[in-house]
């Protein structure tokens, strides 16, 4: 017989009663009827219940031992009472006599529970991850994680990607997040750089003749936390191919994306979800900011934003008729279905904008036709009523208003969407919607500078080329730049390359770049590109994001193995940490305080 086990904690069944088997793991429960000890053992397979009478020689030894110690048990398998069947488990309909134990590894008391979701502060699963991720929910997390990656790579290479391996220690570039640096013991002052992205190693793969390439890519940021993005490090699907338009990208990444959700679509035993079929929708981002007030829109929601400004002009509602005279916008959010509501919904609307940091969010009620508010009241019931027509609003339909310049007021009318969807129920469950941004702008102008500065990517091709950068305005040119979005999460930025030197030139010259800079900190992509380099584009869709709406987690803490906090900090390796001084001596670094 095995030292440790002859069957895992997920494999015994009804066919195996009467056999003497040998299984190990965590003691996961205990209970105690009547004298007789009833334990739950869990393996990284699942859960076998162990049984032990006062007269086996395990009784005494499983009576005393803490949850989470680690034993190995022998015994028989025997067929539960029908009552006692629990159809839940795989192990339900049998049970194992204890006849002996060895404890492999006492447990000490507990700083949180394993079994059981109940909430723990994050400092405490942070600095006990290694207990976290025994526990049922962040198990299957982290192992969908490990699924998913597969089934990309397996996707990737069906699709004639080759999977190729870029640089960890690099040169710093302005790619818009701060860099990690690492300094170097063997020239003095000079320091690495940790790769944001592999942005021009794959380019460079492009360059040098490797059609498709992709990696399941590290990539390092000196970012603060949020919902959807880890400090420090996160894992993106890193692609790029030469000779394609941006049609050909969305073809080749859309089904791998498409495949994934699908695969896992009914994870945790859920009804499986449904998933945007291809070709995903494409929407230009003038659209989206318009409509949807984003441009990462959560198509599962239907409220669309409508620009109003001119049912206002010369308006009695002076507000905002002031606005539309001042060459800015009012965009309008509907709220359907609201009349059984009362006006506090509304006023807590206005009232959670001015939280935000915004004036307030203006509003109509309707209820049977008759109009109410403010707004109503001054704008006329003719006027309010033609403005709702033009929405296709009903009778007891309501809506807000945001007004302002037309970036305030999209970013308003976005957040509202938001709320105003989730407050009245309107998101669609079960459903991962896709759909592609399109059309970004190529620059954007820089109101803290007072220059016109690169919007998305320095590295991405304009519409028109150098025609368009010698003759149109740069705030008119737009780029072959994309983002695909799901469920209001941005999965990846990405873009046709700019792969000819002098557009590069000038582009970056448009942005106040000399061509000198240009040489200095672009030089091994400039340089590659003088000497024969193909059209070429990519993308990157982040990993821990889409495992994170895979498994329907609110937050990527919960889908990535050791995550840091909130501050960048790794409790439970005690990470960051001071150097020894023999160690900056290397470096030839001196710590100021």
């Amino acid at each position: 017989m095995h030292a440790y086990r002859t069957h895992t904690c997920a494999q015994l069944g009804a066919a195996d009663a009467g056999q003497t088997v040998k299984l190990s793991g965590w003691v996961h429960r205990k209970r105690d009827h009547g004298g007789v000890l009833f334990i739950d053992l869990r393996d990284h397979h699942g859960i076998t219940q162990i049984v032990a009478g006062p007269s086996s020689p395990a009784f005494p030894v499983l009576d005393r031992i803490r949850l989470e110690s680690v034993v190995t048990v022998v015994g028989e398998v025997v067929l539960r009472e029908a009552g006692a069947v629990n159809p839940k488990l795989p192990t339900g309909a049998i049970e194992v006599r204890a006849k002996d134990i060895v404890v492999q590894s006492a447990a000490e008391e507990l700083p949180m529970p394993v079994a059981g979701e109940a909430d723990y502060p994050e400092d405490i699963r942070l600095k006990y991850r290694f207990l976290d991720l025994r526990r049922e929910r962040l198990h299957a997390n982290i192992m969908l994680r490990s699924h998913v990656i597969a089934s990309l790579r397996r996707r990737m290479i069906e699709q004639g990607f080759t999977e190729f391996q870029t640089p960890i220690l690099t040169a710093s570039s302005p790619e818009g997040a701060r860099d990690y640096l690492v300094p170097s013991r063997v020239h003095p002052g000079k320091f690495y750089a940790l790769p944001q992205a592999p942005q021009m190693f794959k380019q460079l793969m492009m360059v040098a003749g490797f059609d498709r390439y992709f990696q399941i890519a590290p990539c390092f940021r000196d970012e603060d936390a949020r919902a959807d993005r880890s400090p420090g490090e996160f894992y993106q699907l890193d692609f790029e191919m030469s000779f394609v338009t941006q049609d050909d990208v969305f073809a080749a990444i859309e089904p791998v994306l498409a495949g994934v959700f699908e695969e896992f679509a009914g994870f945790g035993g859920r009804e499986p979800w449904a998933v945007t079929k291809g070709p995903f929708p494409r929407i230009p981002y003038a659209e989206a900011i318009l409509k949807y007030g984003s441009d990462k829109p959560d198509l599962r929601n239907p409220l669309i934003i409508h620009d109003v400004g001119e049912h206002f002009r010369g308006s009695g509602f002076g507000l905002f008729a002031r606005v539309v005279e001042a060459g800015q916008v009012v965009r309008a959010i509907p709220a359907p279905n609201t009349a059984g509501l009362s006006r506090k919904f509304f006023d807590d609307m206005n009232e959670w904008a001015r939280a935000q940091g915004f004036p307030g969010l203006g509003y109509v009620t309707r209820k049977g036709g008759e109009f109410g508010g403010p707004i109503a009241k001054n704008h006329g019931e003719a006027a309010t009523a033609a403005l709702f027509d033009a929405m296709g609003l009903g009778p007891d339909d309501g809506c807000f208003f945001a007004a302002g310049k037309p970036a305030d007021a999209a970013k308003l009318a976005g957040l509202a969407r938001t709320r105003i969807g989730e407050q009245l129920g309107l998101i669609e469950q079960g459903q991962f919607k896709f759909c592609w941004i399109v059309d970004f702008p190529m620059f954007e102008y820089n109101e803290d500078e007072k220059k016109i500065d690169f919007s998305h990517n320095p590295f991405s091709m304009p519409q028109g080329e150098l025609e368009a950068l010698e003759t149109k305005d740069p705030l008119d040119i737009l780029a072959y730049q994309y983002d695909i979005v799901c469920n209001g999460v941005e999965l990846s930025s990405g873009a046709i390359r700019n792969h000819k030197p002098e557009i590069m030139y000038k582009a970056f010259a448009i942005a106040g770049y000399t061509k000198d800079q240009v040489d200095a900190n672009f030089s091994g992509m400039i340089n590659a590109f003088k000497f024969g380099a193909p059209p070429h584009g990519g993308s990157a869709p982040g990993v821990d994001r889409m495992v994170m709406l895979i498994a329907d987690e609110p937050n990527l803490r919960e889908v990535v193995v050791f995550p840091m906090t909130q501050k960048a900090e790794d409790l439970m390796m005690g990470a960051p940490a001071p150097a020894t001084p023999r160690q900056l001596r290397e470096l030839h670094i001196r710590v100021v305080d």
